[in-house]
């Protein structure tokens, strides 16, 4: 799916029309340092196996993305909802 890269859309910030920039979510690097990393870990480790079962088929064929929409005067981002989807380009 072609997207344009930038879009006239309503800024509810600016109250009115302006062009706005497209982008795709990416997630941050994970910090093993984080509580929940660590209780992950802590499970996994020792005697009783992985935590969550491993899957032999994945059910699902796409991954989500997300589209982060960027006010070009106000700096405001707004995470739409994810699109479940092949390909994904903007153009």
């Amino acid at each position: 799916m072609n997207i344009p890269k930038e879009v006239m859309k309503f800024c509810a910030k600016c109250n009115k029309h302006t062009k706005q920039k497209i982008s795709i979510y990416k997630a941050g690097k994970r910090r093993g340092s984080a509580i929940g990393e660590r209780r992950h870990n802590e499970d996994k480790k020792g005697y009783g196996g992985q935590k969550f079962p491993k899957l032999a088929k994945p059910a699902k064929t796409t991954k989500k993305v997300t589209p982060i929409i960027m006010c070009t005067i106000c700096k405001t981002k707004i995470n739409k909802y994810g699109i479940r989807i092949r390909k994904f380009e903007l153009t």
